[in-house]
């Protein structure tokens, strides 16, 4: 059994010499860290990559109460509304807003109209009282008109003196008469004027207490459709739920989208703007799902920037239009767009990593010398090489070692310059 152990051991022992062996010599052998590239020939994407969010393209608006401005509100809050994201029936409940400010309206032209009811029962009664009398006075006038020319009849045999008195007092009757007549008629008019003003005022509180009514309905809103509702965004981006305030001039409380057709709304710096043009495809792809890949075009590209809050960046509103059709797509939901800007069939290309400057000259570092090269457009990762390179040249992407007396070999030629020449050779003396 002792033996045994012992040859464990020595066995254990051995096994770890060796690792050492290992690790030493391996920590002694030099690591090679310059990087080599090979030129690439192939297809050239230029992109414009930015983060977006989902929207749909045609949405119904659910609407406040109509005609506030008319019964004299001009904003009113959200008292109550269902979950965003509900789905809804058309005519169902979609929010309550806050009655108080109409209710006291409609309290206040309740006892308006109250009193106006009155006092047109007043005028009414007052002028039957006044015509009345003014009736009972013209067929008393008239009778008394009467009496005056049955004296006038009798005295046609008295002294001229009494004939003449009876003359005048027939005048005196008719012209009585015939003012009362007057008189009669004038009142009738203005009692009539007087009564249609008091009655005109009664049916416009009747009327402005109907529409008050009429108002306060809306303050219940229903779903003019079916869909699923969503939340409208105020002005700051947040979303306007319980609290939230609608004016006569912008009287939306939520959306209905329409999903069958959906947007993804980006903004882009404007060191990037310039790339995007209408008509550009889009690869775009969700947060959500990123196992969802869709396409899109770009459909509406700002022309006037906006600042971005808390910074001094200005950014470019971009609408993309999106291809596909998904019952999984949501707005509100987080996109990435990949916006094609231009396209090249056949070009070399090298990481942009490989390609150094020394003053305007472009160059990579390939098989001991600085190679110069021409470059053209790049994306985010590659650059296309227009002279210099041909497909399959191994270039190091990183500075080597020791490179201060590599020579620079310029374009259309296979020798290092004179220029270089001359400070290697005072190098090397």
């Amino acid at each position: 059994m002792l033996k045994k152990n012992r040859k464990i051991i020595a066995i254990a022992g051995g096994v770890v010499i060796i690792i050492l062996i290992v690790l030493i010599s391996g920590r002694d052998k030099p690591v090679d860290k310059d990087l080599i590239v090979k030129v690439q020939r192939g297809p050239f994407k230029i992109t414009v990559t930015t983060t977006g969010e989902l929207e749909a393209k045609n949405s119904e608006k659910i609407l406040g109460p109509d005609g506030l401005n008319e019964v004299g509100i001009w904003r009113t809050t959200i008292e109550d509304i269902i979950p965003d994201g509900s789905i809804v029936d058309s005519g169902q409940y979609v929010a309550r807003l806050d009655q108080t400010e109409i209710s006291n309206k409609i309290k206040d032209k309740e006892t308006e109209l109250e009193k106006l009811e009155t006092q047109v029962i007043k005028t009414r009664i007052d002028t039957s009282i006044e015509m009345r009398a003014a009736r009972d006075e013209l067929i008393n006038l008239k009778y008394a008109l009467e009496e005056r020319k049955i004296i006038l009849e009798q005295s046609a045999y008295e002294p001229p003196a009494t004939i003449r008195q009876a003359e005048i007092n027939l005048e005196k009757a008719q012209r009585a008469y015939e003012q009362a007549v007057k008189n009669y008629q004038l009142k009738l008019d203005k009692n009539r004027a007087n009564m249609q003003d008091v009655q005109a005022s009664y049916f416009q509180a009747k009327r402005q207490l109907e529409n008050l009514l009429k108002v306060r309905e809306g303050f219940v809103v229903k779903a003019p459709k079916s869909g699923m509702l969503i939340y409208r965004r105020n002005w700051d981006g947040k979303k306007m739920g319980v609290g939230a305030q609608i004016s006569t001039w912008d009287n939306i409380v939520a959306t209905l989208p329409d999903l069958s057709k959906m947007i993804s709304k980006t903004y882009i710096n404007e060191i990037d703007i310039s790339k995007v043009k209408t008509g550009q495809t889009a690869e775009i792809s969700i947060d959500a799902f990123p196992h969802k890949k869709l396409t899109g075009i770009v459909a509406e590209v700002a022309n006037i920037g906006e600042q971005i809050q808390g910074s001094n960046a200005k950014v470019f509103e971009v609408i993309i239009h999106v291809n596909e059709f998904d019952s999984i797509l949501r707005p509100a939901m987080t996109t990435k767009n990949v916006i094609l800007t231009k396209e090249f069939q056949n070009v070399l290309f090298l990481p942009i990593e490989a390609i150094h400057t020394e003053g305007k000259v472009s160059f990579v570092y390939k098989d001991n010398k600085k190679v110069e090269v021409a470059t053209g457009e790049s994306n985010e990762n590659y650059i296309i090489i227009k002279e210099g390179l041909k497909e399959g040249d191994e270039v190091y992407i990183s500075i080597p070692k020791d490179t201060d007396g590599w020579p620079i070999v310029h374009l259309n030629s296979s020798e290092p310059s004179q220029e270089t020449k001359d400070r290697n050779s005072k190098s090397n003396g």
